[in-house]
């Protein structure tokens, strides 16, 4: 005899669709980008005298792309 005793969440956008949800969302992204941003001027600073054969700093940035969608357990999406 077997019992399913699996419960269903809601969708997040329907259960958080709250002004102070679309808040705190909102900063969060923000910290996470300032976080990655000091992390990766952190490491270039650390490699910043690394020199390849021909003089060229070694470790650099490669630049941006286009913003992508990421693929989440989290619906961050607005």
């Amino acid at each position: 005899m077997s019992k399913n005793s699996a419960v269903a969440f809601p969708h997040p956008q329907a259960s958080a669709a709250d002004p102070l949800t679309e808040v705190l969302r909102q900063g969060a992204k923000r910290l996470l980008a300032q976080a990655i941003e000091a992390e990766v001027q952190t490491l270039l600073a650390c490699y910043a005298d690394e020199r390849d054969d021909q003089g060229r700093q070694a470790v650099v940035r490669n630049g941006y792309l286009p913003e992508r969608e990421v693929q989440t357990g989290i619906d961050l999406q607005t």
